[in-house]
């Protein structure tokens, strides 16, 4: 008697494994967003504080205002975070909230507040 699988088997054993990456699928490109919103929001968490940070020094030494632009001597490591969605770190300096898509940030000097440059990610 030989022993082994017969193509039914294989069939079937193919069948339910093209089931359950037709469902688990969709859940990882989900994720992928998911991770490229955190990562947003992160960088954007750090550049305001930075500009808070650069603020509050300016206010301390008796002249409260928000830097021209964002520099990358305000960081740590001497680099502006990288926007995930277009992987630029340019900063456009401006007034009000992007109403284009354009790449990197937007930055408003007159009132310290950052967006990603893309009229699409304002909420964050």
């Amino acid at each position: 008697m030989k022993k082994g699988f017969t193509l039914i088997e294989l069939v079937m054993v193919i069948v339910i494994l093209g089931i359950l990456a037709a469902t688990a699928l969709p859940r990882f490109v989900d994720l992928s967003s998911k991770a490229k919103e955190s990562a947003a929001k992160g960088a954007l968490g750090g550049i305001r504080a930075a500009v808070a940070i650069t603020y509050a020094s300016n206010a301390a030494y008796g002249t409260a205002a928000f830097p021209a632009s964002i520099e990358a001597s305000m960081f740590a490591d001497n680099l502006i975070p990288t926007e995930p969605y277009s992987g630029s770190n340019e900063v456009t300096v401006g007034t009000g909230a992007p109403t284009t898509a354009g790449t990197g940030w937007k930055y408003d000097s007159a009132d310290g507040r950052v967006w990603i440059n893309n009229s699409a990610y304002t909420s964050y």
